[in-house]
């Protein structure tokens, strides 16, 4: 718990509010590359999610749902340097979508698309209803680390400032 007691409403709110925060964000991280969406706005998201988290349940309980190192010493130490190595990878993949299709011949960040019906294999569940054609897009790789970089920075500020 917290320092300072949170009430009853907020805590239950926050319970309920957050697993449909974190789907909406997925959802938009998925549709991203043919909609609008992607990977801003679900890191977005998703860190309002762990931030709400924060402001009523406190550092503990948010350093307990995502797994975060004990704290230490230094700006980037505990959960702070969990968040500052999540950016890294997302800046790392981003990248690595990029320079995927430069090793290809092609201009940085072309994307390809691969339509599943293509696919014998998978052709019989390629028709969903609701969701329609499935495919696997190249700039998913992008949404995907630009996600991981929102959230990694967005969530080292707010525990760096969290902390003061």
């Amino acid at each position: 718990m917290t320092d300072r007691e949170t009430t009853v409403i907020a805590r239950t709110v926050t319970r309920v509010v957050v697993p449909f925060i974190l789907l909406t964000a997925l959802a938009l991280l998925f549709q991203g590359h043919n909609l609008p969406g992607g990977g801003f706005i679900a890191g977005v998201l998703t860190c309002t999610a762990f931030a709400l988290v924060y402001i009523i349940y406190g550092r503990e309980s948010l350093r307990t749902l995502v797994g975060g190192a004990a704290e230490a010493d230094g700006v980037l130490a505990g959960l702070p340097g969990t968040y500052a190595r999540l950016f890294a990878v997302g800046l790392g993949v981003a990248l690595g979508g990029g320079l995927v299709a430069m090793a290809l011949g092609y201009p940085f960040l072309t994307q390809a698309v691969l339509y599943l019906s293509d696919v014998p294999a998978v052709h019989a569940v390629t028709e969903l209803p609701g969701i329609g054609t499935l495919e696997l897009a190249s700039a998913f790789v992008f949404d995907v680390g630009v996600y991981l970089v929102v959230v990694g920075g967005l969530l080292t500020v707010v525990s760096v400032v969290g902390r003061e």
